[in-house]
């Protein structure tokens, strides 16, 4: 039997009251500016099947919890657990994951079992499908956020308009994926994947952030599509232009961290790499399908431990900062939040462990294969990734399977800033993970080639 496809959606919005995930800021929604969604695409091809989802969510929880959801939609669909691929958008307006939080709690419960809703559904809609694959170009809504200080330090997000930067860290990756999934007898369905964090609207409001207005923009544009968004390595870049020009401030405004925030520019940069879609929709590369295959590889990263003398200033800002006194951290913005991070990262790892277990993902769609990464893997990551020989395309998936935080490239651990300072793991963990993966897909290959 060739390539089938289905899609399903569902609404995932969360009641009024529950917490917002992230910023280290306590936040409650008190409002909903558009609708969380999860969505799904079912696979089936010569007896293999694969399920992936897509969930408008922060980071959804800890490792553990996306296993109990891979278990149960396992369960309610038959497809093996190695062969469901679960990530959220990393949508900052979402609601937060708390083992301690009843309201929390309650919300991941249900939502298990909406899932499993979801890859039912997805699965009852398997149609007869050809897959197609291209790359667009979203050009100047992804920019670099940590950056060289005339000082000499790093800084993740400085601020519009500071003096003091010299410039960049790198260079951002506007490449957008895309798969289509042509259906003769019912809707398309066009996966798209970009790296980029989902962090523009802010605020206390439920939203989507700019992944929403990507698939509506996409489903208003073409005739009779489907559109489902996978984030790809965005853990160090944003929205944020910090010498804009002309109108790039239309619809912006600053924020608390020094970051401008705003529901319109969210807008805009669902357009944009809504455009880079359309690019490539009517031109895609056909492409030969006649194996699907899913892997999980648990992989052992060693720890980021603290060094005796980070342990003081940690427990003081922790202590300052649980108590809600904040102003007496001498810091402010991004600098403030960097620090209350860090201090988090040495108190939870001050006895250890010395490493974590992690899981890396692949979904292969015969010579395209998805690589998911149970955290916010630097745009190295994502560009060492898509470089991998032997594939029509590889697609680079942040947060898919586990969200475990950042994993910053090895030269990011002494050059500093947010992420680095706050990542759980030690340096060499991206270039472990890029390792591992390459090996991964190529023993896949392998298999398929009878080797």
């Amino acid at each position: 039997m060739g390539l089938r496809a289905g899609f399903a959606r569902i609404d995932v919005t969360p009641l009024l009251g529950i917490g917002i995930s992230g910023y280290y800021v306590p936040r409650t929604a008190i409002g909903v500016l558009d609708a969380l969604e999860a969505n799904a695409l079912a696979l089936e091809c010569n007896g293999d099947r694969l399920m992936l989802l897509s969930v408008d969510n922060c980071g959804l929880a800890p490792t553990a919890v996306y296993d109990r959801c891979r278990a149960r939609i396992a369960g309610a669909t038959g497809i093996p657990a190695d062969h469901v691929f679960l990530a959220a958008t990393h949508t900052h307006t979402s609601p937060a994951w708390g083992e301690d939080d009843p309201a929390s709690r309650a919300y991941t419960d249900w939502l298990e079992g909406r899932l499993a809703d979801l890859a039912v559904m997805a699965a009852d809609d398997l149609r007869p499908a050809r897959l197609g694959c291209g790359e667009g170009v979203a050009p100047r809504v992804a920019f670099v956020r940590r950056f060289r200080m005339k000082d000499g330090g790093i800084r993740t997000n400085p601020g519009v308009d500071n003096p003091d930067i010299l410039g960049p860290i790198g260079t951002p990756d506007e490449g957008v994926n895309v798969l289509r999934f042509a259906r003769a007898d019912a809707p398309d369905i066009v996966l798209v994947n970009f790296g980029n964090h989902p962090d523009v609207v802010g605020g206390c409001k439920l939203s989507a952030d700019w992944p929403g207005f990507l698939r509506r923009r996409v489903e208003k544009a073409l005739d009779d599509v489907k559109c489902l968004f996978f984030n790809g390595a965005q853990g160090d870049v944003n929205h944020v232009n910090v010498h804009p020009a002309g109108g790039d401030m239309n619809d912006l405004a600053p924020d608390f961290d020094d970051v401008a925030r705003g529901y319109g520019h969210a807008r805009h940069m669902g357009n944009v790499v809504a455009g880079a879609v359309l690019q490539t929709y009517d031109k895609v590369r056909w492409l030969e399908v006649e194996r699907l295959t899913g892997r999980v590889l648990e992989v052992e990263i060693p720890a980021n431990l603290p060094r005796p003398d980070q342990l003081e200033a940690a427990q003081k800002y922790d202590a300052l900062h649980r108590a809600d006194r904040d102003d007496e951290i001498p810091f402010t913005g991004m600098e403030l939040t960097t620090v209350v991070a860090e201090a988090e990262r040495v108190l939870r790892l001050e006895h250890g462990p010395a490493s974590f277990r992690m899981p890396l993902t692949a979904a292969v769609i015969g010579d395209v294969a998805l690589i998911g990464l149970p955290g916010e893997p630097f745009t190295g990551i994502g560009r060492a990734l898509k470089a991998l020989p032997g594939w029509a395309m590889v697609l680079p998936c942040c947060i898919a399977n586990g969200y475990e935080g950042y994993f910053p490239m090895r030269e990011a651990y002494d050059e500093g800033g947010y992420e680095a300072r706050s990542s759980l793991f030690a340096a060499g963990v991206a270039e472990r993970l890029i390792e591992r993966a390459g090996a991964l897909l190529h023993a896949i290959a392998e298999e398929a080639d009878g080797g």
